[in-house]
Order: C-alpha cells, then structure tokens, then sequence
C-alpha cells in the first residue's frame, strides 16, 4: 500500500508513555500469520489489548480500548519506542490501525526509518515536552488535539503552547510527497534505463539471457 502524504494532521492522542516497548509488543509474533498487510491492525498491542493470548475480548484498561482513545491517530510514547527486531509489521500494524504518529524521546534506528517508509512520522521530542503534551490531552482527549504540522516542524497544542522539532530533509520529503523506498528508485528510471542501454552495449554478454546464443 502507499504511503499517504502527511503535511498538517490534527488528531486523538493517546498516551502510552512506557518505556523501551519493543516492536514484538507493538505485534506479537502470534498476531503475524500473513504476508499481507491486511488485519494487522488487530493484532496491534495484542497482549495489552486483549484479555488474553488468541483473544478478541477486549481489556477496558487499556488506552486504546477507552472511549476516549478508540480512534487515536498520534501516540504519545516513552523512550526507545520500537527497539528490538527490524519486524517492519509493527509498523504497518500502527499505519493500518490509524496511526499517522508517535511522538517518542528515542526510537529504534530501524523503526523509525520503516515508519518514514510507511508514511508514519516519528517525532524525537523530549520526555519532558511530551509528558506535558500528554497532561493537556489527558484533561479532554477528544477535544485537546495536538496539529503537527510537518512543512513548518512544529506541533501546536494547548493556546499559545507550540513544540518545534526537527527531521532529516530526506524524510520530511519522503513524508511530504508519501513515497516509499520504490517510488524514490523510480523516480530515477530514465537514468537507470540509460545506464542500462550504455551498460548492455558495453558488455553485451552479460546481457544475454541463459541458453541464449
């Protein structure tokens, strides 16, 4: 699926600020019985949303699961968020349950660049800034809604209060424009097809295809 271009998103935000969650409980292995995408999103924090392993009952507890939050978009998170394995299925378990971003003090390297590939934007941001972020949603989640706006780095909240922060300029454009690691090779298919056509008249015998003469 492609990635959906993110520029300005206003939305729920879910506070879920345990720390060093790792990407087997953003989706247990268990919850992994597909090579599509399609119905990871139920399987997203399984073994906290769920009262027990297999299960669909859900645990009311649990932030997602709380009225409020059914339909968060952003998820405020603790430090070293996604660590662990590079399962990239965590992050489409968060793209395909709605999550357009986590804000987090530390990401894992590779999650937080299989978010960027995924049209997720992960946001370094300090514990401080996102407790407090968290404080303000807590008081009416569905009305106090953070807006990250991507073009101008900043997160605008409470009246008056504004959080910047910073992203690599490749993926704020990969996020900007919503292309993944495909759309960018593509991007540069008239020079690949050049290089190839040079290539192949330079040695064509590498060119040939098995059992060819």
């Amino acid at each position: 699926m492609k990635p959906q271009p993110f520029t300005v998103h206003r939305g729920v935000a879910a506070p879920l600020l345990t720390r060093n969650i790792d990407t087997d409980t953003i989706i247990p292995s268990r919850e992994i019985q597909r090579v599509s995408r399609q119905g990871l999103g139920d399987g997203l924090f399984a073994g906290w949303r769920y009262r027990a392993p297999g299960s669909r009952e859900p645990d009311p507890e649990f932030i997602l699961n709380r009225d409020a939050y059914r339909d968060a978009s952003i998820l405020l998170a603790g430090a070293n968020f996604g660590c662990g394995s590079s399962r990239e299925h965590a992050v489409w378990a968060l793209g395909e349950f709605g999550i357009r971003a986590v804000l987090a003090p530390s990401f894992g390297g590779i999650f937080r660049n299989n978010c960027t590939l995924n049209g997720i934007l992960a946001v370094v941001a300090e514990d401080a800034a996102i407790r407090s972020l968290s404080n303000w949603v807590q008081k009416d989640p569905r009305r106090n809604r953070p807006q990250i706006d991507l073009e101008n780095q900043v997160i605008e909240w409470q009246a008056g209060e504004t959080l910047a922060f910073e992203i690599e300029p490749a993926k704020r454009r990969l996020l900007l424009l919503g292309l993944d690691g495909i759309a960018v090779t593509l991007q540069h298919a008239s020079a690949i097809e050049q290089f190839e056509a040079a290539d192949r008249a330079v040695r064509p015998w590498v060119n040939r295809l098995p059992g060819s003469i």
